[in-house]
Parts: C-alpha cells; structure tokens; sequence
C-alpha cells in the first residue's frame, strides 16, 4: 500500500531540478507521446466504427433484413405468403418482389442494370429507397405505364432524367419471321434516387411489380418476399421462425448471408487498426522507461539518503511506480479529452480542412462511402484509456525494481 510519502516524492520527481531540465523534458514527451497515442486511437476507431454502421445503415436501407422465396421457381402464393408474415411477431413489413437483370440503352449508351419490380404502396416498410429519391417520385410507378426509378449513378451513364426514356432489353429472345431477337420495351424515367452508394447508385432500377412480372414472364407469381424485423440482429433466428411457420417448403435468407464477408472484414480490419495504433501507445510506455532509468540514475544519492533514513525497498519501488503512471495518467487523460472532442466533431473538421486545401479525402467515384462519418462508442473508449493504463504501469516495474536495489554504500561512494 502505498503512503503519502511514495506520493509526495514520485510527483516532486516528475519536476527537473534547476540543474537539469533534460529529465522533464523527456518526461514531457513521454506524456505526449502517450496523449497522441491514446487520441489516434480513440479518433480512428470512432471513424471506423461510424464506417460501419453507415455502411450498415445503407446497405440494409436496400437490402431487406430476410428474404423468402420458392424452391421451384417463381412464387405463386405469395399473397397468402406475405399475409401470413405480417402478422408474425417482430415482423415490421412484408413485401413482394421480382428481380432480374437487364441492359438499358439511350442513344449509344449501354449499361446492365439489376431490376427490382415492386409495389409501391408496401416497399417503404422493408427498404428505405423511399426517402432517398431526389427527383420524381415513386408513387409514379403504375401498373401498366412502364415507369423506371433509376439509381442517380446509372441515370448519369445513360444521361437521362426524369421524363427522359430508356429503352431495356432482356436476356430472353423471342423468335419470329425475322429470327430470334431480344425482347426490348421503352420505359418512361419518372424518378431517380441516391443512397451515396455506387453498389446500388449505378446498378439498381426500380419498376412496378406487375410490369416486372410481364417483363420477366413470372406469370402472376413473384421472385420472393422481402421482410423487415424490428431487431436487425435477431434476424437469423426471426427469419427461420418466420419461414417455418409457413405451409410447404420455402427458402429463407438473412442480410447476414448476404454480407457477412464484408462485415468480417471490417471487424478484422478494426481489430488490426486498434493493435496497430496501440504500438503508438507502446513506443510512448518505452519512452517512459527511459525517463524513469534517467530518473533512477540522476537520482542516486537521493535513493540511497532515504535508504539510510530507513526507506524500505518497496518505498522506492512506490515512488517510481507512481511517477511513470503519473506521467501515463495525464497523458492518457489528455489523448482521451482530444479525442472524444476530435471523435464527436468529425464530420465538422473533416469539410472544413476540405474546404482550406480545396482537396476530397474520399472520392465517391472510388469509395461506398463519400463522407467521413464518426461514432464514438463508449466501451471503445474504456478499453483503450484502460489498456494505455496498463502499458504506462507496466512500463514503471523495470526502473522501479533498479531503483530498489541501489546499494547506499556504493551510491554515496563519490558524493
């Protein structure tokens, strides 16, 4: 246990003499080093944890939380499908769907686009394209009138806007006097949307379900049931409950299937970062053993009066101990103050450091995301003040144990 005496003496040591300020000096630094250390940490994991749940929000703001579908081709009872998930617990929407792949051209531009029929009136309860349309309107999607809701990507390839038309072909040829040709249909563009990802931007359109169905030749049937759960993490176990309560044999899959690899790498990518940025903690934990055996050895004569005067060797111990984790202390309190500040106001500093250097960190040409997006977790921040806690008072032990050893005899020898 230590007393006040440990205490009293190990922060008077972490002052330089007037003799010598070098001491104080590399105390200092080694307080900074810890507080950028501890800062880097907390700053980038806040932005790699924002990364995440953009990406995640954005992702699932398209992709539904489960999909049903047939075994053996389209979906023909979808409609007792989608009546019996809806009034499952958890299940917050259920809508039909037909999907499929096509070309769309204009003029000489040609691109391939993922259909995605839908019905209007029930797509805002399983995706939320609905509040990202930035032209148009879905509503204007009609059985019947061959309307299109073009991802802004695409639209800007084909170089159409709302009014414009596009013509799409099909993979699937259909044979007359002239031969076999393409199966081809004029769409009217009346909306466009923008979720600031060039995944679903530049590839996805939105038509109505009953056009898709004609289009894809599925009959009265549909390609699957999408549904949306009030717990996105359960939805694994809401998705295989959902599906076996229903009569007959269905497929069912989950968000997770679909993007667990991506969302994988990203934990490894986190956790690689943290030990990454940790050795930025570590180099500033050695740079406090070396201010400690500095310390140790501008110190003897002190050490060896006290020793005379009957401090024990654990007294001595005390008294480095507590001047490196003081040292560890305020630079792990200042890293943490900086950066919970810098983590929460990210999305200030990133534009305005943008906007003096006139340059863009994250091109959405190149990257999903666009924005530099932060979220600061509290248990992320625990776990580093506590592990650069740990790593300064570690760091003490060495020069500490040295210094308790310093034989008074041989110390005052040429004082």
């Amino acid at each position: 246990m230590f007393r006040p005496l440990q205490l009293f003496i190990g922060l008077r040591y972490t002052r330089a003499k007037r003799r010598n300020h070098f001491v104080s000096f590399i105390s200092l630094s080694s307080m900074l080093g810890v507080a950028i250390g501890v800062w880097a940490l907390i700053t980038v994991m806040s932005v790699m944890n924002g990364f995440e749940h953009e990406l995640r929000a954005r992702i699932l703001g398209m992709v539904a939380h489960a999909t049903v579908t047939s075994y053996d081709g389209p979906m023909k009872d979808w409609r007792d499908v989608v009546g019996k998930l809806e009034k499952r617990p958890h299940v917050v929407g259920a809508a039909p769907f037909v999907h499929g792949e096509v070309m769309l051209t204009r003029g000489h531009q040609v691109n391939g686009a993922l259909i995605r029929g839908i019905d209007p009136s029930l797509e805002s309860h399983v995706s939320k394209v609905t509040k990202h349309i930035v032209a148009g309107s879905i509503d204007r999607l009609k059985p019947g009138s061959y309307g299109i809701v073009l991802g802004s990507g695409l639209a800007a390839q084909l170089g159409v806007g709302v009014g414009d038309t596009v013509t799409m072909v099909t993979p699937e040829a259909r044979v007359s006097v002239a031969g076999v040709l393409p199966r081809v249909r004029r769409f009217s563009v009346v909306g466009l949307f923008s979720v600031d990802m060039s995944q679903y931007d530049r590839t996805l359109a939105l038509i109505d379900l009953q056009d898709a169905q004609k289009i894809f030749r599925t009959g009265n049937g549909v390609s699957g049931v999408r549904l949306e759960f009030d717990d996105m993490d359960a939805a694994p176990r809401l998705a295989r409950a959902a599906a076996n309560s229903l009569p007959g044999i269905y497929q069912v899959t989950d968000w997770t299937m679909h993007n667990r690899n991506f969302f994988k790498a990203v934990k490894t990518e986190k956790t690689v970062m943290f030990v990454i940025l940790m050795l930025i903690v570590g180099v500033a934990a050695f740079n406090i053993v070396s201010t400690l055996v500095m310390v140790v050895t501008d110190k003897q004569a002190d050490i060896a009066i006290l020793r005379t005067l009957g401090a024990t060797p654990g007294t001595i111990m005390g008294v480095f101990i507590i001047q490196g984790a003081f040292i560890g202390a305020i630079g792990t309190l200042i890293g943490g103050v900086v950066g919970v500040v810098t983590a929460l106001n990210v999305e200030t500093i990133v534009p305005a450091i943008e906007s003096l250097f006139n340059i863009h960190f994250l091109s959405p040409d190149v990257y999903m995301i666009s924005e530099l997006p932060s979220r600061l977790e509290t248990l992320d921040v625990v776990h580093i003040v506590i592990a650069s806690l740990v790593l300064s008072l570690f760091a003490t032990l060495y020069p500490a144990w040295r210094a308790a050893r310093t034989a008074p005899a041989e110390a005052l020898r040429y004082e």
